[in-house]
């Protein structure tokens, strides 16, 4: 059986590349009992693939049972799975076979596998590597013989790294993935499936099929079909009902279909927001930091000018000087307002007590930078420096994204 068999008899519409390449790893797979995860966007169909390769494997007499993940409260899911005993929680009146033991020497499909709780998680792994299952309230473990195919629509690596999805059990499960196209990858499959789904509705409704005008094809063509073959039935459907006539022109279309631009447009608008959020992160961190700075050394300068304390100045302490001269000698509070770099001459009193009390004076001559983005530069190398470059942990210890920091290394030219 080829691939255009394979369409005939699933009711598949298109010829694009990657909708081929989908149901050849499905026909290779299907003799297995390889476990499948079916990847795509929502309203793809993919659906169909797992009754593809049921259908072509030795399973085909058994029991086929499609799971949605995602509709099951999370109270019942394993009960649902794999069954429960009697007593086991209020309600269960009774034994309950669950879907692994009745589709033994079946196959089952668990469409929007990302939903499932962890603990179930943890329960399908075992079945997946031992194929042993515990009833819900049983301590006894059960046998089942089930293939697994699973989709999702999901950014699987996503929800690994955010905790919401185990990462043995996604290796377990895509032994053998198949991506499905989005429709805006098909375009050549988009007037095609308009034709059928005009053909489907127009038996339905006992009406003459709508059509589309050789402009309206390229708009429809063009536009982005976010909700992909799921919205592309549903405008076909009320074009069908509602409108009168049954030529549809590109402005009659364009009356159906979303403002993809607006939404677009909104999507980056948030981005460029949450970037400018990174930078004022960056910002204000660095302005509490120099605000704590400032209060702990303008304390030791004034102890050292009221000659209260017997105090060496090191050269940091000598820097942290000359930037507090502004606030300390004319009331400038940093940084309100930046000032050029001074060269600051501060007169102390002897630093060093002697036996006969002789005072010496201090002279101390620096030349200390005030420009926020040297400072703000100074404090990312310290950072990197400090975590060996991983700007992982630079970016958490800065206070900021990791995106914000990989693009102040490139704007500074730091070296990691």
């Amino acid at each position: 059986m080829d691939v255009q068999q394979i369409k005939q008899r699933f009711g598949i519409i298109g010829s694009a590349p990657l909708l081929n390449r989908a149901l050849e790893i499905a026909m290779q797979v299907a003799p297995t009992d390889i476990s499948v995860l079916v990847t795509g966007e929502s309203g793809t169909g993919k659906e169909i693939i797992p009754q593809v390769i049921h259908q072509l494997s030795a399973r085909k007499h058994g029991e086929y049972i499609a799971v949605n993940c995602g509709a099951i409260p999370e109270g019942t899911i394993d009960s649902e799975l794999f069954g429960h005993e009697k007593g086991s929680f209020t309600g269960a009146q009774g034994s309950r076979q669950g879907y692994f033991e009745v589709a033994n020497g079946g196959t089952i499909f668990l469409d929007e596998v990302a939903e499932l709780p962890m603990q179930t998680q943890v329960r399908l792994l075992r079945v997946l590597e031992t194929g042993e299952y515990i009833r819900v309230g049983s301590s006894k473990p059960l046998k089942t013989n089930v293939r697994v195919v699973a989709a999702t629509n999901e950014n699987m690596q996503k929800a690994i790294a955010t905790g919401k999805f185990r990462e043995d059990l996604y290796y377990r499960l895509s032994t053998v993935p198949i991506p499905l196209p989005a429709l805006r990858q098909r375009a050549e499959d988009i007037h095609l499936l308009f034709r059928k789904f005009a053909n489907d509705f127009a038996d339905k409704y006992r009406m003459p099929a709508v059509k589309l005008t050789d402009a309206a094809v390229e708009l429809l063509q063009s536009y982005p079909w976010p909700g992909n073959i799921r919205q592309l039935k549903n405008l076909v459907e009320q074009l069908s009902v509602i409108e009168t006539a049954r030529q549809i022109d590109p402005l009659t279309l364009n009356a159906y279909l979303t403002p993809i631009t607006e939404k677009t447009s909104g999507l980056q608008l948030n981005d460029q927001t949450q970037e400018s959020i990174s930078e004022r992160e960056l910002m204000y961190k660095f302005l509490f930091d120099m605000k704590k700075d400032l209060t702990e050394l303008k304390k030791l300068v004034l102890e050292l000018a009221n000659g209260t304390q017997n105090i060496n100045l090191s050269a940091d302490q000598s820097a942290a000087v000359s930037r507090l001269y502004q606030e300390v000698y004319e009331e400038t509070t940093p940084p309100a307002r930046i000032l050029p770099a001074p060269t600051v001459h501060v007169e102390l009193p002897s630093l060093t007590r002697t036996t006969d009390h002789e005072d010496f004076e201090a002279h101390i001559e620096l030349e200390e930078s005030l420009s926020l983005e040297d400072r703000e530069r100074e404090l990312i190398q310290k950072a990197l420096e400090k975590h060996r470059g991983k700007r992982k942990y630079a970016a958490q210890e800065l206070g900021i994204s990791e995106r914000t920091l990989y693009r102040k290394i490139k704007e500074f030219q730091l070296a990691e």
